[in-house]
């Protein structure tokens, strides 16, 4: 199983689209407040659909208790300031992946707490800013799902 943490996410239907990512893909989802939305907001349900139920959708109140509660082997964070490519990595069941609110990126003390080699970064074209953060985490959790042998069928 792979785990997506959203930290702080601002954008409700983002976090819908990530909803339904993770229910058709198999990864585990963890919010982690503050939020800047409520999860029964109607722009988060109609973006993730009927996908609520499917998916394994968490909260958590800060990062450290997220952490905490995943366990995860490794986490790799998803940023601009990465330098090192997504596709550089080689990714194992039981990975998580980190990404922060949309309008700010992770905090350079979250990114410096992971380390250098944890902090990875989708290639684009010199001169873009970013990908919208759903469409960056599907990137992200497909090549991991894509690596480790796409368990779950077709």
């Amino acid at each position: 199983m792979l785990s997506l943490i959203l930290f702080e996410p601002e954008i409700p239907p983002n976090t819908g689209n990530i909803i339904r990512l993770c229910a058709n893909v198999g990864a585990s989802l963890h919010l982690v407040h503050p939020l800047g939305f409520q999860l029964d907001e109607p722009r988060v349900k109609r973006a993730g659909l009927d996908y609520r139920e499917l998916a394994c959708v968490n909260e958590h109140e800060n990062l450290q208790s997220c952490l905490a509660a995943i366990k995860a082997k490794r986490v790799f964070a998803l940023s601009t300031k990465g330098q090192r490519s997504l596709y550089d990595e080689r990714f194992a069941a039981g990975d998580a992946f980190l990404f922060g609110p949309e309008t700010r990126g992770l905090p350079d003390a979250v990114l410096a707490s992971l380390g250098s080699a944890a902090v990875l970064r989708i290639p684009m074209r010199a001169g873009n800013r970013s990908l919208n953060l759903s469409n960056a985490a599907a990137v992200v959790l497909y090549e991991a799902w894509r690596q480790i042998g796409w368990s779950g069928g077709f």
